[in-house]
C-alpha cells in the first residue's frame, strides 16, 4: 500500500486541492510468455488533479513504461480501472497525449509541418492549422527553425517539436516517458526549465516518468515512488517547493536525499 507524505511542512489550511482530473484504481498487469508469468504492476492507485506535474520515479524494471502504455491505451490492463474526467479509458485518444525518449518526429517533414501534423483529419481548416501551427511554432521558440528538417536541429529542438506536435492537440493529460533521458546535462536542465515554463502558460496535467532524483524533485508537485516485482506505488510525495527551484539550496538537497534512502530501502527489500 502507498504512504503519502511530504517532505516539509503541510499545505497552509486554505489551500485547494486540484480536482481529480485522471484517476487509476486497483491496477494490476501480467504479461504471460512461454509459460511464464510476469507481475508487472499490482494495485496502483492514485490521482492526478487538474494541472498537476506528477513524477513516477523508480527503479529500472518497475513497471513506470508499462503504466504510461496502460494509461495511454496502448495496452490494456490485467485489471483495475482508469478514469478521464469521470469516463472509462479503454483506447488511445487526443485526451492523453505521449513523449517518448525518442522524438519519433518524422523525418521527411519539416518542422512547422510535424507539428501541425495531428490536425490533420481534425475538422480544422487550412487557416487554423497554419494559426495553431504559428503559435506553437512560438511557444516553443522555433518560428526561426519553422523549414528545417529534423536531421538538421538539435536534439533539444526535436523534444521542443515532440512537445508542441502533442500540446497542439490540447489533451486532458500529457504523458512523458523518460523524455530528456538521451540528451547531455546541460540540454536535459535547459528542457526541464522549458517544460516548466510551457506547464505554466498552458496548464496541462502531466504524468513524468523518470530514474532520476535530481530531475523528479526539479519538475514535481508529487513524486509517487515505484518499486518492483511487482511494481507498485509505495510512496506518494508532496513537494512543496516554491518554484524556480534551486539545486543549490539545503532545501533541495534535503528532498533528494529523502528520496535516495527511499530508493535504497525498497532496493534493500
Amino acid at each position: 500500500m502507498s504512504t503519502r507524505l511530504k517532505l516539509i511542512s503541510a499545505k497552509p489550511a486554505q489551500a485547494v486541492e486540484p480536482e481529480a482530473v485522471l484517476e487509476v484504481q486497483g491496477l494490476s498487469k501480467i504479461f504471460r510468455v512461454n509459460q511464464t508469468t510476469l507481475h508487472a504492476l499490482e494495485n496502483i492507485r492514485f490521482q492526478a488533479g487538474t494541472g498537476e506535474l506528477i513524477c513516477v520515479l523508480g527503479p529500472s524494471g518497475c513497471g513506470k513504461t508499462t503504466l504510461l502504455k496502460i494509461l495511454s491505451g496502448f495496452i490494456p490492463p490485467s485489471a483495475g480501472q482508469i478514469t478521464l474526467n469521470g469516463l472509462p479509458v479503454f483506447r488511445p485518444g487526443p485526451d492523453r497525449c505521449v513523449v517518448f525518449q525518442e522524438d519519433a518526429l518524422f523525418p521527411w517533414l519539416t518542422v512547422a509541418e510535424n507539428i501541425a501534423f495531428g490536425l490533420k483529419g481534425r475538422g480544422f481548416g487550412s487557416r487554423s492549422v497554419r494559426q495553431e501551427t504559428e503559435r506553437f511554432l512560438s511557444l516553443v521558440n522555433l518560428e526561426a527553425f519553422r523549414d528545417y528538417l529534423p536531421r538538421e536541429i538539435s536534439g533539444g529542438m526535436k523534444q521542443r517539436v515532440a512537445l508542441a506536435r502533442v500540446l497542439i492537440l490540447n489533451p486532458k493529460v500529457l504523458l512523458m516517458d523518460e523524455p530528456f533521458a538521451a540528451l547531455d546535462a546541460q540540454t536535459r536542465e535547459e528542457m526541464q526549465t522549458f517544460l516548466l515554463s510551457l506547464w505554466k502558460k498552458l496548464s496541462h496535467t502531466i504524468l513524468f516518468v523518470t530514474h532520476d532524483v535530481t530531475e523528479a524533485v526539479t519538475l514535481a508537485d508529487r513524486i509517487l515512488v515505484m518499486d518492483k516485482n511487482p511494481g507498485r506505488i509505495r510512496h506518494d510525495i508532496a513537494v512543496p517547493l516554491k518554484r524556480p527551484r534551486m539545486r543549490e539550496t539545503d532545501a533541495f538537497h534535503h528532498h533528494c536525499k529523502h528520496l535516495y534512502a527511499m530508493l535504497r530501502t525498497e532496493k534493500a527489500e
